[in-house]
């Protein structure tokens, strides 16, 4: 290891600084591409608010410098908006969902968020409803278009994930371009990922195949244990997926940041992030 530990390989650039956790498996859609077949009903792998809460005090420790939180879909747990303001005044936080379960009373428990380094990045993958629903589920595209503008009437940061199986129209993502815009969200704050042959997509044959040296070595913190990135925790015919398992120890944070360190120096070089998937 060339350097004394996380902090200096995250301020050298060597680690990536984001720390990731996996709050939930469980979901209220079940998306044709998940990776981790998500939806109703499926074993939830939760991690607590406490725990969350501490290993992000702990990351900040060890140098990473944001959190993200993703799914299943985050906003089943009642207690997160609470969560998230913890989380979000150790470090900057963005938490993944799907946009679909912000009701009045959920943009109430929000409230004390605005102004915090938080942002909600919520999946939008078409302008068309039909287009967009055929992959996640009937009325997505109806209320990701009505959330997004409600939550940043709220103070809250928002950015649009946009998932795509083959090569994009130039056409259809113009159109959707046009139509974040028209939502408030800017383009700095659109993502566009392709699909990933892990979970639900490499049961359909959908997506791209990818290796370690594909992704982006994200310390990635689930109930199952620490893994290489948040691409890695999947679920395929309903078996968690261990191929980029780092550490089944996740606490102390020090463990798993230091095998996942261990294993990114290993790598010979220009070996990382080849397809530019975050």
């Amino acid at each position: 290891m060339s350097g004394p530990g996380p902090a200096a390989a995250i301020e050298e650039g060597r680690l990536p600084g984001r720390v990731w956790f996996y709050s939930t498996y469980a979901c209220n859609l079940a998306c044709t591409y998940c990776l981790t077949e998500s939806a109703p009903g499926v074993p939830r792998r939760a991690l607590d608010g406490a725990t969350i809460v501490d290993l992000t005090r702990q990351a900040a420790a060890l140098g990473f410098t944001d959190v993200g939180i993703t799914g299943g879909e985050p906003f089943l747990n009642p207690d997160l908006p609470a969560v998230l303001a913890e989380v979000a005044s150790v470090l900057p936080t963005v938490v993944l969902s799907n946009g679909t379960l912000f009701n009045d009373a959920r943009l109430v428990a929000l409230r004390p968020l605005a102004g915090l380094p938080i942002r909600i990045q919520i999946s939008l993958d078409a302008d068309e409803p039909e287009v967009n629903d055929a992959a996640r589920g009937p009325d997505n595209f109806a209320k990701v278009v009505k959330a997004i503008p409600r939550l940043l009437d709220a103070g809250i940061g928002v950015r649009v994930a946009t998932t795509i199986d083959g090569t994009p129209d130039p056409d259809a993502m113009a159109r959707l371009c046009e139509l974040h815009r028209s939502l408030g969200v800017a383009d700095e704050d659109h993502v566009v990922r392709p699909v990933v042959r892990r979970g639900r997509a490499r049961v359909r044959g959908e997506g791209i195949g990818v290796t370690p040296a594909d992704l982006p070595a994200e310390l990635t913190i689930t109930a199952d244990g620490a893994f290489w990135s948040p691409f890695g925790p999947t679920v395929t015919a309903g078996v968690l997926d261990t191929d980029l398992l780092v550490t089944r120890t996740t606490n102390p944070l020090r463990v798993p940041a230091e095998a996942l360190l261990r294993l990114v120096e290993a790598r010979p070089r220009g070996e990382d992030a080849r397809t530019g998937i975050r």
